[in-house]
């Protein structure tokens, strides 16, 4: 096995950036994501093992038994490592030495709405130094203005985790729909791309070029203000009594405590946007050199028709050189071709400085190489 170092001009670490697409569709309380069906499994509802409407972090545990779950553990030893939410006094008291300190998974997120409409706002007052820093993009960001108060107004909260995002929203992919009974009645669009939420449909509908509300791209929030009627049919909502649909009742029901009132008019929510993610990949040139990676010490690239002469005495015992075998194609069965030395290159292994191997990467047919003939593989991973 030959061993080659990497030069600095065959390592090369990039980042790429992606825009994934995400789709959320509320139903009557019941949130899809991306279009997928909630799927029952054998032992849980849902099979991926988190509530209905969820995403399951890692998708550990998928459709096991509540009692046959995996999970994590940490033995309790001298260097004193825990998990993050265990206090050091019940570390300290509550767990011996050569004990395990367990956790629990799945881990899960989904989108939640918040609505405000008295003085109690704490989740929005968190969010006003943000919103008024980004008041250069628009005046809408401003949590007090002449455009409104948001201590005041009627105010709907959609909170978006960032593992559904990345690190920010990315600006003119957000779409928000609003249906009733099926027919669509109210959409928005960040089409200015600087977190207006401007209705831009159905066209010449009640509030067609107004902002009903702005968004948070990094944060991962949309705070919609729109309180004109949409339609006029009524539907139960947060409101005491029934009334017409507003941009400040959007996605009612998603994760907010609300009941769902069985009506013959019906309302759902469909918001589409684009996260933005970074990832690191490592770059790596592994080169076949001319004149080299000639030679196997695998059986079969010696020729079995022929016995290895071996010497042996009573102060040696000498295996003599092998003849390797001739893999030349000829057109003739008479003749036999000129030697060449040949192998066949299917693997690569990457070691690191002590000599450890890290990984191997595979390639789907198997290379000719001859002394002539130089390679170089390109090996990509994400780190």
């Amino acid at each position: 096995m030959s061993i080659y170092k990497f030069d600095e001009d065959d390592l090369f670490t990039n980042t790429i950036e992606a825009y994934p697409e995400y789709r959320f569709y509320t139903q009557s309380g019941s949130i899809y994501i991306n279009s997928l069906p909630h799927l029952s499994g054998a032992n849980t509802d849902n099979i991926i093992g988190v509530p209905k409407g969820f995403i399951s972090l890692y998708e550990y545990n998928i459709d096991r038994p509540a009692n046959n779950s995996i999970y994590p553990l940490i033995e309790k030893d001298g260097h004193r490592v825990s998990f993050k939410k265990v206090k050091k006094t019940s570390y300290n008291t509550g767990i011996l030495f050569g004990e395990q300190n367990t956790g629990s998974y799945n881990m899960s997120a989904s989108i939640s709405r918040y609505h405000y409409n008295t003085t109690t706002r704490s989740k929005l007052f968190a969010l006003k130094n943000t919103l008024n820093e980004y008041a250069i993009h628009s005046p809408h960001y401003q949590y007090s203005s002449s455009l409104g108060d948001k201590n005041s107004q009627v105010v709907n909260l959609i909170s978006i985790p960032s593992i559904l995002y990345g690190s920010k929203i990315k600006k003119g992919s957000i779409c928000l729909k609003y249906y009733v009974s099926g027919s669509l009645v109210g959409e928005l669009k960040d089409k200015n791309h600087n977190g207006e939420l401007v209705q831009v449909g159905p066209e010449g509908s009640t509030g067609s070029g107004s902002v009903a509300g702005v968004c948070l791209y990094r944060e991962g929030f949309m705070v919609l203000t729109g309180s004109w009627s949409l339609d006029s049919n009524t539907i139960r909502t947060d409101e005491p009594s029934p009334g017409n649909s507003k941009w400040i009742h959007f996605n009612y029901g998603a994760n907010d405590g609300n009941s769902i009132f069985p009506t013959t008019v019906s309302a759902s929510y469909a918001m589409e946007y684009k996260g933005t993610t970074h990832t690191q990949t490592l770059t790596m040139f592994a080169h076949a050199p001319y004149g080299e990676l000639n030679h196997s010490n695998n059986p079969t690239y010696f020729d079995s028709s022929e016995v290895q002469p071996i010497q042996t005495g009573s102060l040696q015992y000498l295996e003599e050189p092998r003849k390797i075998k001739n893999v030349v194609h000829s057109q003739f069965l008479d003749v036999e071709p000129d030697f060449v030395k040949t192998t066949y290159i299917s693997k690569v292994a990457i070691y690191d400085q002590d000599k450890n191997l890290i990984g191997i990467a595979k390639v789907a047919t198997p290379v000719r190489k001859t002394e002539e003939k130089q390679y170089t593989f390109k090996l990509k991973i994400d780190i």
